[in-house]
């Protein structure tokens, strides 16, 4: 996940910890504990006690607890086998490990995802049934 040009953890909401709010952060962040409020930063972990209710803008998240939002990101969204998302992903590349849960829309797109993107509405295409 961190490459030779990623910084280290910058910023961590330990496990017994609440946060509500907004957090910007320019490198990497943590969150163990429990986030209600968007989040934008460089790398985003959502360890497997933590969980956030808002969405997620990154260049990659790796996701091992809870997310209830939507989640935007530039490189890769990786989920852990004891995640949860709920939301519409939008990445580059996304690994699902067996027993995550994951209840939502997907679209995989190459290179920059738009600003914003998190924020944005899926339409759901009708299907119909062929008869024969």
């Amino acid at each position: 996940m961190f490459g030779k040009t990623s910084k280290k953890l910058q910023t961590i909401i330990g496990e017994d910890s609440e946060f509500k709010g907004e957090v910007h952060v320019k490198e990497t962040v943590r969150i163990d504990g429990f986030l209600e409020g968007d989040v934008r930063a460089d790398w985003v972990i959502v360890g497997e006690n933590g969980k956030i209710v808002g969405n997620i803008d990154s260049r990659g998240t790796v996701v091992g607890g809870t997310v209830e939002g939507n989640i935007a990101a530039d490189e890769i969204v990786e989920l852990k086998h004891k995640s949860r998302v709920f939301g519409e992903i939008r990445t580059g590349k996304l690994v699902v490990s067996e027993g995550a849960v994951f209840e939502g829309y997907s679209r995989m797109e190459k290179g920059k995802v738009p600003v914003g993107a998190a924020d944005s509405n899926v339409t759901m295409i009708a299907s119909s049934s062929l008869s024969s």
